[in-house]
């Protein structure tokens, strides 16, 4: 795993919306609801973005 890769993954777990938005763009919004519902899902949701 390479730095960039690990500090993506830390940006995920602190700030999931702020990562999605820097990736993608559009899904930042469907991550922000999902971290306004509850924080954990918000993660899980930047971690899969991350990965797919």
């Amino acid at each position: 795993m390479g730095s960039e890769t690990f500090l993506e993954v830390i940006l995920a777990i602190l700030l999931p919306p702020m990562r999605v938005f820097l990736r993608y763009g559009c899904g930042f919004w469907i991550d922000l609801l999902l971290t306004l519902l509850g924080y954990i899902p918000g993660i899980i949701y930047a971690i899969y973005s991350l990965v797919g």
